[in-house]
């Protein structure tokens, strides 16, 4: 009897070892699971920037580099917003609340920002198209957003953008009969140590 009484705490003394290596190996592939779902979700934010910015998605303009050959007959209005987050002590506004171009032409307008504190500021702007669906077709050359600006105490500057609405636009049956476009600017304010934010694209000067 005693040897079947050693022999059955060995067994469950082995079974309760099994049991405790699968526990560890649950624990360790739930932990393996969560770190790359964090890892993905961290990814994600760049790559739908990426994809936004190439695509127009979400009403994201795009950049381009050469501008269209020719311009259509066809006109449109380009309206013009700026938003300033709280927290970030400046005057914000298009110098031009609209114009109106013909489709593949290059305008050139500027916002201008003013520093109403008496010591230095810096912000950051993003940027988006209204309709959503005109972000496809709207493209800058020059533009200000995604780098870090800083204004000195009372500092006023202007902060040009240069942009045409490409005449692909023409052939999208959705927008045929679109008559504006309105690009919309938000500045919000780098906090002090925050590491500035880059330029987002090919790395080249910040669009």
């Amino acid at each position: 009897m005693s040897g079947t009484r050693d022999s059955d705490r060995d067994a469950a003394r082995a079974e309760g070892r099994e049991l405790a290596r699968r526990h560890v190996r649950v624990a360790a592939a739930c932990a393996v699971f969560v770190a790359a779902m964090v890892g993905a979700a961290y990814a994600a934010v760049p790559l739908y920037d990426w994809f936004c910015r190439t695509t127009g998605f979400g009403g994201r303009p795009l950049v381009a580099k050469t501008a269209p050959d020719k311009a259509s007959d066809r006109r449109i209005t380009v309206r013009f917003d700026a938003n300033v987050a709280g927290g970030l002590p400046w005057d914000f506004a298009p110098e031009i609340r609209e114009v109106e171009i013909a489709i593949g032409e290059t305008r050139l307008v500027n916002y201008a920002a003013r520093n109403r504190a008496p010591s230095a500021a810096a912000g950051t702007a993003t940027y988006n198209v209204s309709p959503p669906q005109a972000g496809a077709y709207f493209n800058k050359m020059q533009c200000f957003c995604f780098t870090e600006q800083k204004l000195a105490g009372g500092e006023r500057m202007e902060m040009p953008v240069a942009f045409f609405v490409d005449p692909a636009i023409l052939q999208d049956p959705e927008l045929k009969s679109l008559k504006s476009i309105t690009l919309s600017y938000t500045f919000f304010p780098v906090r002090q140590g925050a590491e500035p934010v880059a330029a987002r694209g090919d790395g080249k000067a910040p669009m």
